[in-house]
């Protein structure tokens, strides 16, 4: 899957990013290798779901796909 990501430059220094097409996903870093490693964590925090508070049925199933 590839996302956009927007990144700018902080006011106080380092950068920020965030990601359009997930509203609220977004993180900072001091450095550019800092805030790629944070936007790839904030990415699969937005992402992810915690199946305990969805009321599965014994015959529902769930699927972990990558696009």
């Amino acid at each position: 899957m590839k996302i956009k990501v927007v990144v700018h430059k902080a006011e106080e220094g380092g950068f920020w990013a965030e990601v359009p097409v997930i509203p609220g996903c977004f993180t900072e870093g001091d450095t550019w290798e800092e805030l790629l490693q944070n936007i790839h964590e904030a990415i699969e925090a937005c992402l992810s779901i915690d199946t305990k508070e969805i009321e599965l049925k014994p015959e529902d199933t769930v699927l972990e796909i990558v696009v």
